[in-house]
């Protein structure tokens, strides 16, 4: 056990994040995203929301503050779904960070995660609650 680390991060993804360097991206993935064909550096968190995910992760992950560092998964055109899960994320960033939350067309979403150092597998269930952190820099004094 450690302390001051939440304890919905499993050791892997804790590795994961203390590997990542400036600029290395992370997705966090949705029930239905296809993490395991998309990228060989996968962590399964079933059971668990994005949103809870997601602000443990900030917790420990500084985001970069030289580009955009946050990015969603477009909704499809024409798809009339409703994505409450969006203001929810915009909430729990809004401590973080300054910069307004990004939108990547779904094809161009999944060949960014291509790309990704890692992806996070969750059980949530909410559509297009895919999510990109680009990793800043850790400052002096944090």
């Amino acid at each position: 056990m450690l302390k001051g680390i939440p304890g919905i991060i499993p050791p892997e993804l804790l590795k994961i994040l203390a590997e990542m360097g400036h600029g290395d991206e992370i997705v966090i993935g949705d029930g239905n995203f296809p993490g395991h064909s998309i990228n060989k550096r996968c962590v399964r968190c079933d059971g668990h929301g994005v949103p809870e995910l997601l602000e443990a992760i900030l917790k420990l992950l500084p985001l970069d503050t030289y580009q955009k560092p946050i990015y969603l998964m477009e909704k499809v055109k024409d798809d009339r779904v409703e994505t409450p899960i969006w203001d929810e994320y915009a909430k729990i960033i809004k401590p973080y960070t300054d910069e307004k939350i990004e939108k990547i067309e779904r094809f161009a979403f999944y060949e960014r995660a291509k790309n990704a150092y890692a992806v996070v597998m969750t059980g949530e269930s909410a559509l297009y609650a895919n999510i990109i952190l680009k990793k800043g820099v850790v400052k002096e004094n944090e």
